[in-house]
């Protein structure tokens, strides 16, 4: 995978840049040290993940994200910072970031970066402990406003729960196809990225 590097410390882009090219399925195609080299990079680069700090001079990591996503929904994300702050955290999962991860465990950097290649979407250990009273202090949606029927409301819980889609599907005597298909189906509905947002979207809900 090719990757970006953007940090506002030259010496933390050089380490990570060694440390992770010493996995052979890792390229770093680029540094940057601000949110403008990063959108530049990203956009003249096209990199399958984008590794960036939040506290940055000129444009922070998440300003840089927002607009990066805004034209590119696609694009994977992952933050690696020194601070764990809720603000943070919110901002990171509303703008639809792969992942939040903080420096101090580099051992990790490599597999969540391959996570994130594969789809998934990672969040540290200190991050994840944080999420439930993140979700606390956030207000309640109304469900109805989004037509969310009861079966995809426990297709959600089960989700919320951990469950894959095999496993969803023999606690609901469902295939795995429809399993599937109705995931996709809420997550257009509620226009959210993948089933770590929909796991946060149900307990700010339940």
């Amino acid at each position: 995978m090719r990757i970006v590097i953007v940090d506002d410390d030259k010496l933390v882009c050089a380490s990570l840049k060694t440390i992770l090219e010493q996995d052979e399925d890792i390229s770093v195609a680029g540094i940057g040290h601000n949110g403008k080299e990063a959108i530049a990079l990203y956009n003249r680069l096209k990199p399958d993940i984008l590794l960036m700090d939040i506290r940055m001079d000129t444009m922070t990591g998440l300003e840089a994200a927002e607009i990066i996503l805004n034209k590119d929904k696609n694009a994977k994300i992952l933050f690696l910072t020194t601070f764990s702050d809720y603000e943070y955290i919110a901002t990171a999962l509303k703008i639809g970031s792969k992942g939040y991860i903080v420096k101090q465990d580099f051992e990790s950097i490599a597999p969540a970066l391959k996570a994130v290649y594969m789809g998934q979407s990672v969040f540290g250990d200190d991050i994840v402990s944080k999420i439930p009273a993140l979700i606390k202090n956030q207000n309640n949606v109304d469900l109805s406003a989004y037509n969310i029927t009861e079966k995809e409301w426990k297709v959600i819980t089960l989700v919320a729960e951990g469950l894959n889609n095999k496993e969803i599907a023999g606690r609901l005597y469902l295939s795995e196809g429809t399993v599937r298909n109705t995931i996709t189906t809420i997550l257009e509905k509620l226009e959210l990225r993948d089933r770590t947002q929909l796991a946060i979207f149900y307990y700010k809900n339940k």
